[in-house]
């Protein structure tokens, strides 16, 4: 049983996506919240496997929860799905730096988000469909380098976590990459745990970022 909690200022927004969730046998909504305040504490009283968050809520905003429960020193880490309006605007750049393991739109399909759940309660990331070309393209033309520069990771990345980096950062999740590289799914999330912290980053999401920042792989491909 997958253990969500959801917090959103719109009272209508809560009460469609707790029924959307609630009609799946193995997700179960653990609580719900009306502000920032509430959700981080909610958040860190029932420990949920995936914490939905708007961006724009009162006291806290999505992005300072989320940045307690998945960023750094976060303990326990809980993984964080953004549900916003914003297609690319600071607060989705903001949301990737804090750690969130992924973001979708509020108007994006029902199943979307419901496939969108139990991926990131099982460690992989989730991009809306419609703005990954445009924020990948977007973060690379607005961010400096990270301080982990790809001629330093070069040197600290073995071949297989450069192999598995690549695949990352074109979609894969761990199963796929697994079958690609002919290795079991342990052995390619042992492999991840060694190998963000070398890249200075606390997420597949962020990873994929990263090589396509630093030009490890292009937009183009």
């Amino acid at each position: 049983m997958i253990r969500v909690l959801l917090a959103d200022d719109q009272p209508l927004v809560r009460a469609g996506l707790a029924a959307l969730l609630a009609e799946e046998g193995d997700i179960e909504v653990v609580g719900v919240a009306a502000d920032g305040d509430e959700a981080l504490r909610l958040a860190l009283e029932t420990v949920p496997d995936v914490v939905c968050l708007d961006i724009r809520m009162p006291g806290q905003d999505g992005i300072a929860v989320a940045q307690r429960l998945c960023g750094p020193g976060a303990d326990p880490r809980i993984p964080v799905l953004i549900l916003t309006t914003f297609a690319i605007d600071d607060y989705v750049f903001r949301a990737l730096e804090a750690g969130v393991s992924g973001f979708l739109l509020k108007d994006s399909d029902p199943e979307e988000i419901l496939r969108a759940v139990p991926r990131i309660a099982d460690g992989h990331g989730m991009l809306d469909h419609t703005l990954t070309r445009r924020i990948v393209d977007e973060y690379v033309q607005r961010r400096r380098l990270q301080p982990v520069t790809a001629a330093r990771a070069a040197e600290s990345l073995t071949a297989r976590e450069r192999d598995i980096l690549l695949l990352l950062a074109q979609g894969m999740s761990n199963e796929q990459i697994a079958g690609e590289l002919f290795v079991e799914i342990a052995t390619v999330k042992s492999h991840l745990a060694r190998m963000l912290p070398k890249l200075g980053v606390q997420s597949r999401l962020q990873a994929a970022v990263w090589a396509y920042q630093n030009h490890v792989v292009t937009v183009d491909e």
